[in-house]
């Protein structure tokens, strides 16, 4: 009998035992399957979070913030050039040499109102100013005389006032560049004594210079426009010159850059 009881307590414990064990391994294996689950979870969420962030579209800046410029329209009214000119010149009808001149030139355009080709067409006035110094024959300073015992510059100063009026034609163009032609028309005072105003007028040419006088003058070409935005823009505007300060007309390069802006618009 007491080794029945023994044997039954023992069959007890074991089974007491092995319920403590499979309790034990049930709880952890739902707490780990909780942790599991709350893991996927998280990752889920974290995934759904950076797809989110990277498909939203990102915040908009500030409202004052800088814009695009407004397209080139080229509908302007007026247009007034201003720039530095170079040209080259020969100040004597028979000088072996030429020179060159460096000035300023202004230009205004008023393009004319219409439709079609006739709205690309402008009326312009420009007026240029160009000085330089320009070699003459070789003389000693005695002959010719001068009034006052000076002597002769051998390269005096030469300088052109020169105003013309012509028309501008608009021809290729988009937001980036335009290109014009134009054709002017008008006078050009030289004056060549300023560096021998102490030399009699009658020996000038023997000097080889022209006498002060005021002649015709022309300038084809055209140019080419840089848009900086709607109104402002970097000219670059080469010529050919016709000039006829002596007995023949006479063809010269110029060339001109500056800046050019637009005003007014179109009705």
């Amino acid at each position: 009998m007491l080794r029945l009881k023994m044997t039954g307590m023992r069959t007890a414990v074991r089974i007491t035992g092995a319920r403590r064990i499979w309790t034990r391994a049930g709880a952890g294996f739902l707490a780990m399957s909780l942790l599991t689950v709350a893991a996927m979870q998280g990752r889920a969420q974290s995934t759904s979070s950076s797809t989110t962030d990277t498909t939203t579209p990102p915040r908009p800046l500030s409202s004052g913030k800088i814009g695009p410029i407004a397209p080139v329209t080229y509908d302007n009214k007026y247009e007034i050039f201003g720039g530095l000119n170079f040209m080259n010149f020969q100040a004597g009808q028979n000088l072996p040499k030429r020179m060159n001149l460096g000035g300023g030139e202004i230009l205004g355009t008023y393009w004319l109102p219409g439709g079609h080709w006739f709205s690309q067409l402008g009326v312009g006035a420009d007026y240029r100013i160009d000085a330089g110094t320009t070699p003459v024959f070789a003389n000693g300073g005695v002959t010719p005389p001068s009034l006052n015992g000076t002597g002769i510059n051998n390269r005096p100063l030469v300088y052109l006032n020169t105003f013309m009026l012509g028309a501008q034609y608009r021809g290729p163009k988009n937001q980036y560049v335009a290109v014009n032609y134009h054709a002017y028309g008008g006078v050009s005072h030289g004056t060549f004594n300023y560096s021998l105003k102490n030399v009699d007028p009658l020996y000038l040419p023997t000097v080889g210079l022209y006498s002060n006088r005021t002649k015709p003058i022309a300038a084809l070409g055209g140019s080419i426009d840089f848009n900086r935005s709607k109104n402002l823009a970097i000219r670059l505007s080469p010529d050919l010159i016709l000039e006829h300060f002596g007995t023949e007309t006479r063809e010269f390069f110029a060339i001109s850059g500056g800046v050019i802006y637009r005003i007014g618009k179109q009705k």
